[in-house]
């Protein structure tokens, strides 16, 4: 392991002496030598980007090409026996090398030849380009600034640069009391991560302590195989390829089949997809399906979650602790 680690280091190390060599190389296009930007040469540089790019130039290039083609007509063969030249001869460069050059080289004609906005570009191109400016949904900037303040006024308690950790930040002291009260699956939780957990029905789901207070709510409401599909699809999303097909199957029979003794409510075209799918399963099969009951979760059984006794006995329940004294 240790051999595998340092080839990898050493061939990292060699790359970048590569990278590095190939910058103090081709000092051709520093601005230092104050190489004047001429109109052949462009034309050579477009050229040549047109020959490796197969003809998809840049809307704007692809109009500078055209022009100088007009412009240079007299010398036109002449530009493009150089670009094939220095083309062929870029090849056989190292990659590295080539990288840069390519780099430095773009780089310069963007600098000395910037995209125009008054330039004609095709009449397509402004379409497509329009249409796509349409379609794009657009939020006002007073809907997105009062977001970002919700979001900064609901997460500003539970942030470590803004709010100290109670009852002191381990990694600053000797007291590993936080990392205790804050494990995974703790008995009794504190009352800013019991908080946390009414943020959204993310933050709920991804503490494992508050899942757990949830499948409590679920079973009292007796729907807990929604949850339980959930937490069976993350697992197959997560899980071995070896066992993908063997866990796919037991989730369908146990959820999703006729007469499946966990059986859960979908709608038909969302149950057409994922039977299909598991034709071929694979780790995102069911991933309509889980989503479908993520949303029905979210958008009902979350909120009445929130206003159960079993949550609101588990705020009771939940402590605060002492800032650390220190002495």
């Amino acid at each position: 392991m240790r051999q595998n680690v340092q080839n990898l280091t050493l061939c990292y190390l060699l790359q970048m002496q590569c990278v590095c060599n190939a910058l103090l190389d081709t000092p051709y296009f520093w601005p230092t030598q104050k190489w004047v930007a001429e109109d052949s040469d462009y034309a050579i540089y477009l050229a040549k980007r047109n020959i490796r790019k197969k003809g998809m130039l840049e809307p704007y290039e692809q109009v500078h090409y055209n022009h100088l083609h007009e412009w240079l007509n007299h010398k036109w063969d002449f530009i493009v026996m150089q670009a094939t030249e220095q083309y062929k001869a870029g090849k056989e460069r190292k990659k590295p090398d080539r990288v840069v050059l390519d780099c430095q080289e773009r780089a310069y004609w963007i600098v000395n030849r910037p995209p125009v906005n008054n330039i004609c570009i095709p009449l397509v191109s402004q379409n497509i380009f329009y249409q796509q400016a349409i379609m794009r949904s657009k939020v006002k900037s007073s809907v997105s600034l009062g977001a970002l303040v919700k979001y900064v006024t609901t997460y500003k308690n539970h942030d470590p640069f803004l709010a100290p950790c109670l009852p002191s930040n381990p990694w600053q002291t000797d007291n590993d009391t936080y990392w205790n009260l804050n494990m995974r699956r703790v008995e009794v939780p504190t009352k800013s991560r019991v908080e946390r957990w009414s943020f959204s029905f993310f933050e709920l789901l991804s503490d494992l302590r508050g899942r757990d207070d949830f499948k409590i709510f679920l079973k009292r409401e007796f729907s807990g195989e929604n949850l339980a599909f959930w937490e069976a699809a993350e697992e197959l999303k997560l899980g071995t390829a070896s066992s993908m097909s063997t866990k796919a199957e037991s989730i369908f029979k146990t959820f999703l089949a006729p007469g499946a003794p966990r059986w859960i409510n979908i709608d038909g075209r969302t149950m057409g997809l994922t039977v299909k799918g598991l034709d071929h399963p694979h780790r995102y099969v069911l991933e309509a399906a889980q989503t479908h009951v993520f949303l029905l979760m979210k958008k009902d059984t979350f909120f009445r979650y929130l206003k159960s006794p079993v949550y609101k006995e588990i705020q009771k329940k939940a402590i605060t602790p002492e800032p650390h004294n220190f002495r």
